[in-house]
């Protein structure tokens, strides 16, 4: 499951960014490409989060879809198959590009009355 290991490295990122304040939900954009599933990327996100100011907190993924230009038939345009076959003629004769970013694109945080973790 490479869930964990990407999720390690958005934990980083979120507990820069959260600097102990206590974080009640993130959202991370994957691109397609990444093939990854957005049940195992929470399960894996609140084993990798436990003990951290960001335990519990909600994951939202986004997908990303990667573009594909096909050789066979000429069909461009995007797909969320991460295995970016033609749509059109099913050819895996194909030149992909994007669907491979990694970004967290938003924290929230807990009330302040809550306080950092400590």
């Amino acid at each position: 499951m490479h869930e964990f290991g990407l999720c390690e490295g958005v934990l980083e990122a979120v507990r820069r960014r959260a600097a102990g304040r206590k974080v009640s939900a993130i959202r991370v954009r994957f691109g397609v490409r990444h093939a990854v599933d957005a049940e195992s990327l929470s399960q894996a996100f609140s084993m990798v989060a436990e003990g951290t100011e960001a335990a519990g907190a909600a994951v939202d993924l986004v997908t990303v879809p990667a573009r594909v230009t096909c050789r066979g038939c000429g069909y461009s345009g995007q797909t969320t198959d991460p295995l970016a076959i033609c749509p059109r003629c099913g050819s895996a004769d194909a030149e992909i590009t994007g669907g491979d970013e990694m970004v967290l694109e938003s924290i929230s945080y807990a009330s302040a009355d809550r306080g950092p973790v400590p």
